[in-house]
């Protein structure tokens, strides 16, 4: 999932997409109605990517927090960011059990709550590891096993001619 495409801008409502660049702003495209529009670089613009969550331990990324709400609720919506404070903690506490308290506030969860659930609605969030190709041992179709390939000694001459 790559969130560095999602922008969070201050003073506006909702998340954003980046659509294209032009010379001196961002163009991007609200996710909640869609309309276009230049974001300049005097505004607070934050990329979801570059946001992190305060922790007992080390800060973890917004796309960790993400990922334990999609893991925690089986790929279902969050509940409502407009529920009452008590409640938004206690979710927040099971979802992630090592915020810190003191330092996250509700309003913050607020924001995470609803920007998850509006990822998750326009399907932006997709979780699935991309797995690395691990070496198997077996030769790739056309190549020779390493044992049977031509293995040049130090010293040894090649020539070209001779194959």
């Amino acid at each position: 999932m790559d969130l560095s495409k999602i922008l969070s801008l201050a003073g506006k409502n909702g998340l954003f997409k980046v659509v294209s660049q032009a010379k001196n702003a961002v163009i991007v495209e609200s996710l909640i109605d869609g309309k276009r529009f230049p974001a300049f670089g005097n505004e607070k613009i934050s990329s979801l990517e570059e946001i992190s969550v305060f922790t007992t331990g080390d800060d973890i990324a917004l796309k960790e927090v993400f990922k334990a709400f999609y893991v925690k609720l089986d790929g279902k919506p969050a509940i409502d960011s407009k529920s009452d404070n008590n409640t938004l903690k206690k979710f927040f506490l099971e979802m992630v059990p090592e915020f810190d308290q003191e330092r996250v506030y509700v309003s913050d969860i607020k924001k995470m709550i609803s920007w998850y659930n509006m990822l998750l609605q326009k399907e932006l969030l997709d979780f699935s590891e991309k797995e690395a190709e691990e070496p198997s041992g077996e030769p790739v179709a056309g190549e020779q096993p390493a044992d049977e390939k031509d293995s040049a000694e130090p010293g040894d001459t090649i020539d070209p001619e001779a194959k």
